[in-house]
């Protein structure tokens, strides 16, 4: 049995989201936090979480990665337990019964997302289309380095839709 938990590669989680997730956290998808909110009127932070945040369901922070890792049930079952009560202390939730329903529904996707080896790393995308929210899921993996490309080196990727970036402004807003 495998189950997801937060990961953090570098620093950017604590600058691009207004609360990161701590590493090692229970990671759930999180798109139900955005449940009922126009995502076009979702700007910086709140913005950055929406497009390309993993919830960790201790701190109610994001992270950008989150790693499969193998886990018991005892560990899977205090995964639920944590975010019910989550649920009912952040988000008012009825109460801790109906609290464990949902939980146990976003911890059972997270695992449906664990179909790869232990360590490997996933990635969510999300855009708002007419249909409502669509979430893309992939997994990262290592390559080997190929000659004349350095580590951080800008690579094209045709199946990502382009969005023009405006360099200028994002540095601007990060002087304020």
């Amino acid at each position: 049995m495998k189950l997801l938990k937060t990961i953090r590669a570098d620093a950017s989680d604590t600058f691009v989201f207004e609360t990161a997730a701590e590493p090692g956290e229970w990671a759930v998808s999180g798109a139900f936090l955005f449940a009922g909110l126009d995502p076009s009127a979702l700007t910086g932070k709140a913005r950055a979480a929406f497009r390309g945040g993993f919830l960790g369901v201790d701190t109610f922070g994001w992270s950008t990665l989150a790693q499969v890792v193998s886990v018991t049930l005892g560990e899977r079952e205090a995964a639920i337990d944590m975010l019910a009560a989550r649920l009912v202390s952040r988000l008012g939730a009825p109460d801790l019964a109906t609290a464990r329903l949902a939980a146990r529904e976003e911890v059972e996707f997270a695992a449906s997302l664990c179909d790869h080896p232990e360590g490997m790393l996933i990635a969510v995308s999300r855009r708002h289309t007419e249909e409502g929210t669509q979430e893309m899921f992939r997994t990262l993996t290592s390559r080997p380095a190929a000659p004349g490309i350095r580590p951080f080196a800008f690579l094209e990727a045709p199946d990502e839709p382009a969005e023009p970036v405006d360099l200028t402004a994002l540095a601007v807003r990060g002087m304020e």
